[in-house]
């Protein structure tokens, strides 16, 4: 049985998945989706919490230019 092998985009490590995964089937799915290691993900998920807390974090919503999209 093969391992998907991914690499993190911020730290260049690579790791092995298991190819039945929900993330391996998302990232054959769609090439453009990026991966983050768990170390990178819990780090940039810190930080986001404090700049919530500090109120120096702006969420920015896309405009509605149609009545009918929601």
């Amino acid at each position: 049985m093969k391992v998907l092998r991914a690499k993190c985009i911020l730290c260049d490590q690579v790791d092995k998945i298991e190819p039945f995964s929900l993330l391996a089937k998302q990232l054959r799915k769609k090439r453009k989706l990026s991966y983050l290691c768990d170390d990178c993900s819990e780090r940039i998920t810190q930080q986001t919490n404090e700049r919530k807390k500090d109120g120096n974090f702006n969420l920015y919503k896309e405009e509605k230019t149609e009545d009918y999209i929601r």
